[in-house]
């Protein structure tokens, strides 16, 4: 447990209460595998969520992390109230000097804020309110990157014109904002491969432009990075069911790769349903040596080299 005199922002939700379904799983934490030889960083967490069986905070997520190898965390507001913890969080002076920080209004919350409400009808701030606190947000201490920002059909149908327009709407206003701070971007997408890029390619990608959680097959990876971004993987590319994601990997190889967990979500194979920390990215970064054909050193120097040289040094190099 930390000091009582370092007291940090208790997370806001539980994994549960974005997937209801997880009520069932095995919510033990795994074992922490080997660490890693030569260290990397997390560049996308969700440390407002709490989950498993016993809650860990701030701190001890940051220690255990630093155990395996990681030596920084950057964790991502996705809502209002996320992004708020997440300021609050990096403006601390308890704040562990590892964490770094970044915000932006989801894919999936923009149409909720054009509408003014949640789906249980409580009121919201329109989403040009959203956007403009989300830009003073990214002012403040720790914050390295604007997101996550992007496009998604699959839990808000393309169908659905106003909504579709929201999320458009709201991707735009997130890439004019990353110009403007100079900050790198990340991209969720999801089942929105060819509007991504179509959206990306008619305003201008920022210079340093990052796919969180890399979902496309080999075509699409070799077009992002033709464009000069970058992919990220997670524990989603150790899925028995990902080949296409390895075959992604193997595609762009690792001149322009970086690792994350999407922690608590995505959990590494042999251990996925269970509950997810940056502590278990050697288990990701072993599958991103395997496919890469080098070896486990080689892997994590090349993705901490990519990952300075986009967010600039974190950790242990800051």
């Amino acid at each position: 447990m930390p000091p009582a005199e370092n007291p940090l922002p208790a997370p806001v939700r539980a994994r549960e209460d974005i997937d209801p379904r997880g009520r069932s799983r095995d919510r033990s934490w795994p074992p922490a595998p080997a660490p890693l030889p030569v260290p990397v960083v997390d560049n996308h967490c969700h440390l407002d969520f709490s989950d498993g069986d016993e809650q860990r905070d701030v701190h001890e997520h940051v220690r255990l992390a630093r155990e395996a190898g990681i030596e920084g965390q950057i964790t991502i507001g996705s809502d209002m109230l996320a992004a708020r913890w997440t300021a609050e969080l990096l403006a601390s002076p308890h704040c562990p000097p590892s964490l770094r920080g970044g915000v932006a209004v989801h894919p999936n919350e923009a149409p909720l804020h054009a509408r003014g409400h949640d789906h249980e009808g409580r009121a919201l701030p329109s989403l040009d309110e959203a956007l403009a606190e989300t830009a003073d947000l990214l002012r403040g201490p720790g914050m390295v990157v604007v997101g996550e920002t992007g496009l998604d059909w699959f839990r808000t149908s393309r169908d659905d014109d106003a909504a579709r327009r929201a999320q458009i709407d709201s991707f735009r206003a997130h890439i004019a904002m990353a110009k403007e701070l100079g900050l790198p971007m990340q991209i969720h997408d999801r089942d929105a491969h060819q509007d991504v890029l179509d959206v990306l390619d008619a305003d201008g990608a920022p210079e340093r432009t990052v796919l969180h959680c890399f979902s496309g097959d080999a075509a699409f990876a070799r077009a992002c990075a033709d464009r000069g971004f970058l992919l990220s993987f997670a524990g989603t590319v150790t899925f028995k069911n990902s080949t296409g994601l390895r075959e992604a990997l193997a595609e762009v190889g690792l001149g322009q790769v970086m690792v994350e967990t999407d922690a608590p979500f995505l959990t590494p194979v042999p251990y996925r349903g269970r509950p997810n920390s940056s502590y278990l990215i050697p288990l990701t970064m072993a599958t991103i040596a395997e496919v890469t054909g080098v070896t486990l050193e080689e892997a994590c120097t090349a993705v901490s080299a990519t990952t300075r040289q986009v967010y600039g040094p974190i950790g242990a190099a800051a």
